[in-house]
This record gives C-alpha cells, structure tokens and sequence, in this order.
C-alpha cells in the first residue's frame, strides 16, 4: 500500500515539477511563474511603472508558491530587456550585482510585450491554484521569445538549456520559414564575446558550444578583456585568472576591474612574458573559454519534447500563423457587426423608423412597429437583423439621433468596408500578412537588437604548450623514483604541472608518463627526458642485446 502510494504522489511530484515549474511552454516560450507574472503585469497596466513588490503581490493570487520565487524570476525577465521596462536599480548580470529590494525597483510591460503577448478574446483559461481567479494556460504569443530570452531548468529526471538567439536573426528566419525556405540560427548573449557552434548541433541535446571572453592587446604589457562568456560574471571571471596564477599556470603581474557601463578587466603582464602566449594560457587555464552543453527541451501539448532548434521555430511559427488567423478572423467578425449596426443605425435614424414608435403603447408594440419599418429596407442590410439589435436601437438617446451626422456616418462605413475587405484579403492571403508582420516587428523593435556576439571557428590551444615551466623535475636513477619533490636527486629538467616524461630503464622497459610530486617508474634508469607530443626532431634508438 505505501509503496503504491509513494509511486503514485513521486510520479505526481515529477510531473508537477515538470509542466509547472522547470520546463517552459513550447508555444508560448514561457515558464508558469513568468505567465503569471506578465498577465498580473497586463491586467495593472496603465502606462506608468508600478513597483516590483506591488506586482510580485498581485501575482500571488496566480502563483502557489512565495514572493522569493516571483521576485527573482521577474528581475530575471527585467534583464532580458526585452518584455519588461525597467526603472531603478535592477542589478548587473554581468558583474553579479543583485537588484535593489522590491519596495525600490519599479517595472511595467515594454510596447513589443503589449504588441505580442496578449490577446483575451483569444486566450484559453483556466482556474488559478485556490479556484479564486482564471489565468491563462497559455498566452497567444506572436514571436519567438523562448529562443530571444533563452531558458534554463532543472526538473526531476530531465533538464533544459535553451541559449538566447539574436531578435532579428529570429525575425528574419521566422519569414525564410513562412517562404518555405532554407535558415540556419546560432545563440547571441547580451554580454557579447566570441563562439564556436561547430558542435552546436542545431541546439539538440548533446550539442555544446565553445564562448570565449574577448581580449584585446592594448600594449606590450597590458591586456583588456572585453567581455565575459554566457553565464559567468566579471568576480567569477577574475576569481579563475586569479587561482590559475596562484596553481602557477598563469604568470601575470596583477589584474584590475574597470568595469563601468562596459566591462573591462585590465590584465597586467610581468615584463618579457609575450601578451599571445598569455592570451593562449587565459583561454586554456581559465573561465575565459568555457563550453557549454545545450538541450532543447520543452512542454509541447503537455508533454517534454526533446527537439532542435530549428524544428521547435517551425513549430512555433506554426502557431503563431494559427494566431494571427484567429485574430484576423476577430477582427472580421467585429468590423462585420459594426459595418451590420451602423448600417442599420443608419437605416434607423435615416428613414426616421424612429417615429414610428411614438404612438406604440407596449413593448411588444415598439418591437413590431421597428420590424415593420426596417423590413421595408431589407435589401441594402447588411445581414438578417436579431431581437438584440431591435432593442439595441430603442436604446439610443435623442441627442444622438438629433445631431445625427450622414455624411461623416456614410465615410464611417466606407472605412468599415475597405477595413472588412483587407482582412478578407489578409485571411486569404495568411502567409504573406505573416511575412508582413515579421518584418514589421524588425522595422520597429530591431533596430538596437543587431548581434553583438561573433561567430568564429577557435584555434586549439593545448594546455601543455603555453603553460609556464615553474617546477624542476628530478630522478632517483638507483632506486627507481622519478618526480618534482626529489630534490635532492639528480635533476632532469625544468618543467610544467601539464608536462610529461619519458623515462628507460636498465632491463628495457620505457614508458611516458605525466609529470608528478613522486612516481616509481622502475629500477635501473638509463636515461629520462621531457617528452613533447609529434616532436619530429627527438629520436630515441634502443638497443637490445637479449632478444627476450
């Protein structure tokens, strides 16, 4: 009984974690906790900031967990800066630096976020936690945000890494796709930097990229890093050059953080070390190249999809067509009802059908007098007229049939005419009206979005080759000991921690090994060097005088 009822709530647990907290959504490119937070934001919007604590409490009703959780998410979507305006100290991803508290800090929705996000008539919804509110299951969103923003998640038994890509990159393989041509996208980071995506793998699980801090030589004797890869901050970055130079892999002078509105760390050399070998040894001993795996995993019909990148794109273009239909099909049957009002308004007030009721003494009287008159003028209708509209004409004031305007009421429905047969034109024509609203979207919010990360293909740097010789390698050549801490044994060689040996003995067995504190290598050794990798121009002969 117990053991059923721990694989029924742990597979409960699982799920839970997995479609509603970890994984974002594939259509919408959102988490839970960022749904609810962007719709608590909709629903409070007026145009001016509101403070961060107001709308972590106002997402409280949606979310069943606490403020902590709510705060931290909408910080992280504040330094997206691309759904959320953001006014105060929000912190610096770069550096590390943590955003002021809630009561400091204000936000409110970007226009590109109330462009693209949200939709109501559209939107299907569901009970919140406590059954108090409805939130949406999704939001009808019109542009790839999941793959902008990137997304990370760890759940139970499964994970997530989705990178950030490039807005406009984004826009524009959104279009190739609708033209049903060939695209290709890579990951861009706010912060810049350098990348490998040979081993990107279109973003599938297995995939990984290589990013690399950019260093400039400034002079002789100084260095400048210019950027730091995904993930890190300037403090972690400098804590690793830092402790290589402590292991002895680097050799530097001393290291300074000048980072202001842009980073720089200034990385001063000891004088005669080359600035490219230093450079080599940053990007072989410390965090200024990193590699990353990716993983592709989303909720798609409530299910985890393990997927590439560029099939979750095709799938969210997909439904993002399936949106604007929608909304196109609104936007017709909402210029239908008010082109089928206005005409019969017009019809109404025109024919003065108006009068027509004044000696009626029931309602049921006013309802057959309006019938009478408007079924005289059936034919220039728009369309059949319901028990609604009737009593939506006994409605209207005096006022507004006195003041009644034909001319300006007449324009108003040509307008209501060319608006009706545009989106008719729009729903027959779904794939050009897509590509249209694509490249508006680059017209008016791409403009500072160009990539600012570089693809490039890195060169290998192998560690053994730029690291610093600052140990000595000795040998016990009678009892058989070969390594760093025998110094008062005879002494080989200088020599690096990455280095190796090769070393022959006196019964003719040799080996190559790394270089350590102490190793037995055997009795009897003859001879013992460094030993370099595809070096062409060392040639040890061995000669055997016993064949066995």
């Amino acid at each position: 009984m117990i053991e059923r009822l721990y694989k029924d709530w742990f597979l409960d647990y699982a799920s839970y974690v997995v479609l509603e907290r970890a994984i974002p959504n594939g259509l919408d490119g959102l988490k839970p906790v960022q749904r609810r937070i962007l719709y608590s934001m909709k629903r409070m919007h007026d145009g001016r900031f509101h403070k961060v604590a107001n709308i972590i409490g106002q997402s409280m009703q949606y979310h069943p967990h606490g403020d902590a959780a709510i705060g931290d998410a909408l910080v992280n979507l504040g330094q997206k800066n691309l759904l959320i305006d953001t006014q105060g100290n929000w912190g610096d991803y770069r550096t590390g630096d943590k955003a002021a508290a809630p009561r400091y800090i204000e936000a409110r929705l970007s226009d590109f976020a109330l462009e693209i996000l949200f939709n109501n008539s559209i939107t299907n919804w569901k009970e919140s936690y406590d059954g108090r509110n409805k939130e949406p299951i999704t939001l009808p969103v019109k542009f790839p945000i999941l793959l902008c923003q990137g997304a990370e998640g760890i759940a139970v038994g499964l994970s997530t890494k989705i990178l950030p890509h490039n807005f406009v990159e984004l826009a524009k393989s959104c279009v190739k796709i609708v033209k049903g041509q060939q695209f290709s996208i890579y990951p861009d980071f706010q912060n810049g930097g350098l990348i490998d995506v040979e081993n990107y793998n279109n973003g599938k699980r297995g995939g990984k990229i290589k990013i690399r801090a950019k260093i400039n030589i400034l002079d002789n004797n100084t260095l400048s890093i210019t950027s730091v890869p995904y993930g890190l901050t300037t403090n972690s970055l400098i804590d690793s050059i830092i402790k290589a130079n402590d292991n002895g892999k680097l050799n530097i002078k001393s290291i300074e953080d000048n980072t202001a509105e842009d980073v720089e760390i200034v990385v001063n050399l000891k004088k005669g070390d080359s600035p490219n070998v230093v450079i080599d040894a940053l990007y072989a001993f410390t965090s200024c190249q990193i590699s990353i795996s990716v993983n592709c995993c989303v909720i798609i019909d409530n299910k985890p999809l393990f997927l590439s990148i560029n099939n979750l794109l095709k799938i969210i273009v997909e439904n993002i067509k399936k949106i604007l239909f929608d909304e196109l099909e609104l936007a017709k049957n909402n210029i239908e009802d008010k082109l089928h009002y206005s005409i019969l308004e017009k019809v109404f007030i025109e024919k003065k059908i108006y009068r027509d009721i004044e000696n009626s003494e029931t309602w049921d009287d006013v309802i057959s007098s309006i019938e009478i008159g408007l079924n005289q003028y059936k034919a220039i209708l728009y369309r059949e007229y319901v028990l609604d509209d009737i009593i939506k004409l006994t409605e209207l004031k005096i006022k507004r049939i006195s003041k009644y305007d034909i001319d300006r009421v007449n324009k108003g429905i040509e307008q209501l005419k060319l608006d009706l047969d545009e989106t008719i034109n729009n729903l027959n024509h779904l794939d050009e009206y897509s590509i249209r609203f694509f490249n508006r979207l680059i017209d008016k919010y791409g403009k500072n979005r160009t990539r600012v990360t570089e693809i490039q293909k890195f060169d290998s740097i192998k560690a053994d080759t730029v690291a610093i010789a600052n140990e000595k390698l000795y040998m016990n050549r009678i009892d058989g000991f070969i390594g760093t801490s025998l110094k008062k044994d005879e002494f080989i060689s200088n020599c690096s921690s990455l280095d190796t040996f090769i070393v022959f003995c006196a019964n003719g067995k040799y080996l190559v090994s790394n270089v350590k504190d102490k190793m037995f290598v055997g009795k009897g050794i003859v001879l013992s060097r460094l030993w370099k990798k595809q070096d062409m121009h060392t040639i040890y002969n061995v000669i055997y005088f016993d064949g066995k």
